[in-house]
C-alpha cells in the first residue's frame, strides 16, 4: 500500500465515512501520519485502547452536532488529548470533566483484571465464547438503559467494564490469527453468530518450537476459520489439545501442547501480532461506542462523555413559610438561565429537588432550560406544621442524581428533621466531591411555632436552634460550600453567588475553616490562568488584611482600595471581587468567632485526585478506593492535571482543616498528565488536598506557577467497608443480595450499620455487627425494587460502618441498575413507500421527498426515535392509522443535497440506518442539454436498514484492514 493511501486510510479512522468533504493539505497528512504510526511505540494498555476510541467517537459526534447546525468543525492535531477534544467540541471549560470520565470507565475497565480474575468468560479465555458475548450484550443493554433515563454515572461504569472483554477477544482468541481484517461486530450483538467455535475435543494447537510460538495453532483450525482461545490456570490442568493463554501467571502453559497464543504485549507468545490485535481492539471499541451513540442520540452521548457544562441543581424547601424565598428563586433561576443559554457556560442539565414534611422529592432533572423554569415556577409554599423538615432526604436525593463534581444549592428556613442522615449525606459529598452551598432564611428553629412564655423553654429552643445551624455548617465546610445565613429580604441580594458560581471553569485556589475562631494568615498563588478573582468569608466579627505580590495592602475596614474592586455583606457572608495580580498573595485573618475562607478563581488548569490501595486481586498493584483512606498510616494518590498538556506537579500536600499539620507528599510523573503520590502518614483530622505545580505556558517561572485545593474535605478511617463484585442489576420486583465486609484495624466492639437507598426502596440489613480488635465481619443487604420501577432507573445504596462511640466511622457507595429482562434484540426495519423528485442540473430550483414506513416486528419494543443521521432537508414522523407499531417518515430536500440516512432506533435502543439516494444518471459531455428542461431523468437508490455502528466501522476498515496486520501500533491488554 503507497504511503498516501496509507495516510488516507488512516483518516477515515478519525473523520468517518463522511469525512471526505474536509478539505486537506500535504502538510496535514504528513503530520497526521507520522504521529499515528509512531507516537505509541512500546506497549499500550487496556486504558490507552479504551481512550484512543473515547476520543474518536467524542469527535465524531462533535463534529455532526457542528455540522448540522451549518457549523464549520476541524479536527485537532494528533494525538489527541482530551484537552485538545474538548477545545475541538468548542466545550473547553469541560475538560476537566471529560477527563473524569475518561478516567472512571478507564478504571472500571482495569478492575475487570482484578474483580473477575477466575472468570474466563470476562476474558474470552478457556472458549468461553458465547458467555463472554452475554456479558457484553447484557451490559451494553444496561448502558442503553441508564443513558435513556440520564443515568449516566451507571453508564459510564458499566461500559468501562464490558469494554475490557471485548477488548480481550482480539487479544486472546485466533481472531486476528485468521487474517481477519474487521472486528467481530456480533460480539455486541445477541442472537446471531460469532463463529465456528471450536468443540470441546478438538484439539487446537501443538507445542510452541522452544521460545517461537509464532505456528503453534494447527493449520487446519486456521484454514477453517475455526474459533479458539487459550485456556488459562492458575493451576497445571486443560483440556488435551487446547491452546494456553500463556504469560507469566498460566501454569497450564506449562503441559502440552506447551506455550500459549495471547498478544497482551510485544514479547508475548503471539507478540508479533500485538499490534494488529490494538488495531482491532480500537476498531471494536468504537464500533461499540458507536452503537451505544446511536442510541442516545449525539447530545445525550456527548453528556455521558463528560463533553458538558456544569449541572445546575436546586433543593427548596416548599413549606408555608418558604413562598418569599421560592419567588427569589424564581427570578434568579430565569435571570441565569437567560445570561448563559448559548454561552458554554450554559448548564448540561437542570436539577430540581422539593422537600417539605413529610415528603420529598421526586427528582425533576432535564435539559431543557425552559422545563426547567415551569418546574420553579410551578412550586408553592404550603403545608408544614412543627419547623423541621426533611431536608437532608432531598439533599440525598440530589447529590446521588447530579453529576459528580456538582454544585448544589439549598434554600431553607428550617431545620433538619432527618439529621440521622448526616453520615450518609458526608460520604455522598466525600464520594462525589459535590459542593453544596446552603441559603438559610428566617432564623433556624423559630418558625411556626406557637409563642412559649416559659423563659426556660424558650432557652432550650435557642440551643437546638445553634446545634440545627451547625449541622448545614458542618456539611458545607466538609463539601467546599457556604452555608449563608440572611433575613428573607436579605436573600435576593445572598443568592447572587449561584451565578458566580454557574462558571463552568471555576477553581479554588485556597479554603479554611476555623472553629473556634483565631488570628491566622493564610497564602495562596495566582497565576496567568486565573481571572474572576473573588474571595468569600462567612462568620460574624470578622476583619482580614489583603496583601498583593506587588505588596500593597487593604483592609476590611476599607470599603474601597486598590485590591478589592467590588465587596458585598449580606447576613453572614462577604463577597469580594480582588484585581487579578499573578503572584504571591496573603490575608491575614482576625477574629474569636468560627469563620470560612475561600479564594476562588476561573481557570483551565484544575486536577482530579483518587487514594489508592494495594489491590486485593491475585496480581497485586494498586488500586482506587471508593471511601475513606485508611488513618494513621501511609498512603497514595492518582493526581491528574486537567487544562494543561505541560503543567508539572511539584507538591502535593495533605492540609488539616485544623491548620495543626500538613503532610508532604513524594511526587512521581507516570505520563499522560498522571502523578503518582506517596504519603508516610495519612491525617487522621479531617484534610484538604493542596497542589502546587510549574505551568511552561507561563512566561517566567513566577507566573508559571500554579496552585489549587480540593473543594471537598477527606475525613481518613480505621474503618473499612468492602463489598464482592457482584451484576448489581435489580429485576424490578426482586429482591436483591448485596454481601458485605466490615473491617477495623483498630479496637473491636460492637459497630453500628446503617444502609440507606436513594429511591426509597425496601431493604433489609443487620443493625450491628460485632468485630474483635483488627477483625471482621459479614453481612448483607436485601434490596427489593417495586414492580412498577422503570428500567435504567438508578439506585445509589450507601451502607456505612460506625464503631463503638461513634468515633470512626466509614462507608461504601455502590450504584446499582434496575432492568426489565431485554428480549428484544432486532434492529428496527425501514419500507420505502415512495420516492419522487423533480431533480434538474439547477439544483436549486427542485426536490425531491420520500416516504418510508419504519417498524421493530411483532415483537419489538416499538420505534423510540428516527432522526436525521445525514441529510439536510425536513423530516416529519406519524404513527401509522390504527397501529402504533408503525412510524410514518417523510423526508422532503432540495435536490443539492441528493443524500439522506435516517437513524432508527427502538424502546431497548437497537439502532439501525437507512439511506436513500436520488442522483442524476451520468450522460456524456458533449450532449449536455441547453437548459434545465432537457435534463435527463433521476435515478433514485435505497440501501437496506443496516446496523449503524457496523456500517461505520466497516466502511473505514475496508481501507485500512488490507494493513492492518503491520500497522506498529501496540497495546498492552492485560495479563489475563
Amino acid at each position: 500500500m503507497s504511503p498516501g493511501l496509507v495516510a488516507l486510510c488512516l483518516l477515515l479512522m478519525q473523520t468517518g465515512v463522511s469525512g471526505f468533504d474536509i478539505e486537506l493539505d500535504s502538510e496535514f497528512i504528513k503530520d497526521f501520519v507520522s504521529s499515528f504510526l509512531f507516537s505509541k511505540a512500546t506497549n499500550q494498555k487496556h486504558e490507552d485502547i479504551t481512550q484512543r476510541a473515547i476520543l474518536n467517537t467524542t469527535l465524531q459526534a462533535c463534529r455532526a452536532l457542528a455540522l448540522a447546525g451549518g457549523k464549520d468543525f476541524s479536527f485537532p492535531p494528533q494525538p489527541f488529548t482530551a484537552e485538545s477534544v474538548a477545545a475541538a467540541c468548542q466545550a473547553s471549560k469541560s475538560s476537566k470533566r471529560f477527563h473524569q470520565t475518561i478516567k472512571l470507565i478507564q478504571r472500571k475497565n482495569r478492575l475487570v483484571d482484578s474483580s473477575h480474575a477466575s472468570d474466563p468468560e470476562y476474558h474470552f479465555d478457556n472458549e468461553k465464547f458465547a458467555e463472554g458475548r452475554r456479558v457484553i450484550t447484557e451490559g451494553l443493554a444496561i448502558v442503553k438503559a441508564s443513558n435513556k433515563e440520564m443515568n449516566f454515572e451507571a453508564a459510564r461504569e458499566k461500559l468501562g467494564e464490558i469494554s475490557h472483554p471485548l477488548q480481550d477477544f482480539y487479544s486472546h482468541s485466533n481472531w486476528v490469527e485468521m487474517e481477519n481484517t474487521l472486528p467481530n461486530t456480533n460480539l455486541i450483538r445477541s442472537g446471531t453468530s460469532i463463529g465456528n467455535i471450536a468443540a470441546l475435543s478438538r484439539a487446537t494447537c501443538r507445542n510452541c518450537d522452544g521460545d517461537d510460538c509464532t505456528n503453534n495453532i494447527l493449520e487446519d483450525i486456521l484454514l477453517e476459520k475455526i474459533l479458539t482461545s487459550g485456556y488459562f490456570s492458575l493451576s497445571k490442568s486443560k483440556p488435551d489439545g487446547k491452546c494456553s493463554h500463556g504469560g507469566f501467571f498460566d501454569r497450564s502453559k506449562k503441559v502440552e501442547p506447551k506455550g500459549g497464543i495471547n498478544k497482551d504485549k510485544m514479547k508475548s507468545e503471539h507478540g508479533h501480532l500485538h499490534m494488529a490485535a490494538a488495531n482491532m481492539a480500537v476498531a471494536a471499541t468504537s464500533e461499540l461506542l458507536e452503537d451505544i451513540r446511536g442510541a442516545a442520540g449525539d447530545k445525550t452521548f456527548l453528556q455521558m462523555m463528560g463533553i458538558s457544562s456544569k449541572a445546575l441543581c436546586f433543593v427548596i424547601d416548599t413549606t408555608g413559610s418558604m413562598s418569599d424565598d421560592i419567588a427569589t428563586v424564581r427570578t434568579v433561576t430565569s435571570s441565569l438561565i437567560n445570561s448563559k443559554v448559548g454561552t458554554e457556560d450554559e448548564p448540561s442539565v437542570y436539577i430540581l429537588v422539593p422537600f417539605s414534611d413529610p415528603g420529598f422529592g421526586p427528582l425533576m432533572r432535564t435539559t431543557d432550560p425552559n422545563i426547567f423554569k415551569n418546574a420553579i415556577n410551578s412550586l408553592s409554599a404550603a403545608g408544614g406544621g412543627d419547623a423541621p423538615e426533611l431536608s437532608l432526604s432531598g439533599l440525598q436525593l440530589a447529590l446521588t442524581g447530579a453529576p459528580p463534581n456538582s454544585e448544589i444549592f439549598l434554600f431553607t428556613d428550617a431545620a433538619a428533621k432527618d439529621s440521622h442522615l448526616k453520615s450518609t449525606v458526608t460520604a455522598l459529598i466525600e464520594r462525589t466531591k459535590t459542593v453544596v452551598n446552603f441559603m438559610i432564611t428566617g432564623g433556624l428553629g423559630f418558625r411556626r411555632r406557637r409563642q412559649i412564655g416559659d423563659n426556660q423553654q424558650q432557652q432550650q429552643q435557642s440551643r437546638l436552634a445553634t446545634s440545627d445551624a451547625q449541622l448545614y455548617r458542618d456539611l458545607a465546610q466538609t463539601s467546599g460550600g457556604q452555608s449563608i445565613e440572611v433575613t428573607k429580604s436579605e436573600l435576593p441580594e445572598a443568592v447572587s453567588i449561584v451565578t458566580e458560581s454557574s462558571s463552568s471553569s471555576l477553581v479554588t485556589l485556597l479554603q479554611a475553616a476555623r472553629s473556634p475562631g483565631k488570628a491566622e494568615n493564610f497564602t495562596f498563588t495566582v497565576d496567568e490562568s486565573v481571572k474572576n478573582l473573588t474571595v468569600y468569608i462567612t462568620g460574624s466579627s470578622v476583619t482580614f488584611t489583603l496583601i498583593s505580590p506587588s505588596g500593597v495592602s487593604q483592609q476590611s475596614t476599607d470599603t474601597t482600595g486598590a485590591l478589592i474592586t467590588a465587596s458585598q455583606t449580606v447576613g453572614n457572608f462577604k463577597n469580594l471581587k480582588l484585581k487579578t495580580e499573578v503572584g504571591l498573595w496573603e490575608v491575614k485573618m482576625v477574629s474569636t468567632n468560627p469563620y470560612t475562607l475561600k479564594v476562588v478563581g476561573e481557570s483551565s488548569i484544575d486536577f482530579l485526585f483518587d487514594f489508592l490501595e494495594a489491590s486485593r486481586g491475585p496480581f497485586g498493584g494498586l488500586e482506587v478506593i471508593d471511601n475513606r483512606p485508611r488513618a494513621g498510616v501511609n498512603g497514595s494518590l492518582l493526581l491528574t492535571v486537567t487544562g494543561s498538556t505541560s503543567a508539572t506537579v511539584t507538591e502535593v500536600i495533605l492540609v488539616e482543616s485544623s491548620g495543626s499539620g500538613n503532610v508532604n507528599g513524594s511526587v512521581r510523573a507516570v505520563g499522560g498528565g498522571d502523578f503518582l503520590v506517596q504519603f508516610n502518614r495519612v491525617p487522621s483530622e479531617e484534610f484538604v488536598v493542596l497542589v502546587k505545580g510549574q505551568n511552561s505556558d507561563g512566561s517566567s517561572r513566577s507566573s508559571g506557577t500554579f496552585q489549587r485545593q480540593s473543594s471537598s474535605s477527606i475525613q481518613a478511617s480505621t474503618v473499612t467497608v468492602t463489598v464482592a463484585d457482584t451484576n448489581r442489576v435489580l429485576a424490578p420486583g426482586e429482591t436483591f443480595s448485596v454481601p458485605f465486609s466490615v473491617e477495623t484495624s483498630g479496637a473491636g466492639g460492637t459497630f453500628t450499620i446503617r444502609a440507606t437507598n436513594d429511591r426509597g426502596f425496601t431493604s433489609t440489613f443487620p443493625s450491628s455487627l460485632v468485630l474483635d480488635t483488627g477483625g471482621s465481619a459479614n453481612g448483607t443487604v436485601n434490596l427489593t425494587a417495586p414492580v412498577t420501577t422503570t428500567s435504567g432507573t438508578d439506585v445509589t445504596l450507601t451502607i456505612e460502618a460506625e464503631s463503638p462511640g461513634g468515633a470512626d466511622t466509614n462507608y461504601l457507595v455502590m450504584r446499582l441498575t434496575v432492568l426489565k429482562t431485554v428480549t428484544d434484540f432486532t434492529e428496527p426495519l425501514c419500507e420505502l413507500l415512495s420516492l419522487q423528485s423533480n431533480c434538474t442540473e439547477d439544483c436549486s430550483l427542485s426536490s425531491w421527498k420520500l416516504s418510508v414506513q419504519v417498524t421493530d416486528g411483532a415483537n419489538g419494543t416499538g420505534i423510540d426515535r428516527v432522526s436525521l443521521r445525514q441529510g439536510n432537508g425536513t423530516m416529519n414522523t406519524s404513527l401509522a392509522a390504527g397501529n402504533e407499531n408503525v412510524t410514518l417518515v417523510s423526508y422532503t430536500a432540495s435536490c443539492c443535497s441528493p443524500d439522506v440516512e435516517l437513524l432508527v432506533v427502538d424502546g431497548v435502543g437497537n439502532v439501525g440506518s437507512c439511506s436513500y439516494s436520488v442522483r442524476q444518471t451520468p450522460t456524456n459531455s458533449s450532449q449536455t442539454p441547453t437548459n434545465s428542461s432537457q435534463a435527463p431523468p433521476q435515478t433514485p437508490t435505497a440501501a437496506p436498514v443496516g446496523s449503524l455502528s457496523t456500517k461505520a466501522v466497516q466502511s473505514f476498515l475496508l481501507c485500512l484492514g488490507i494493513t492492518i496486520l503491520g500497522l506498529n501500533l501496540p497495546f498492552e491488554m492485560g495479563i489475563n
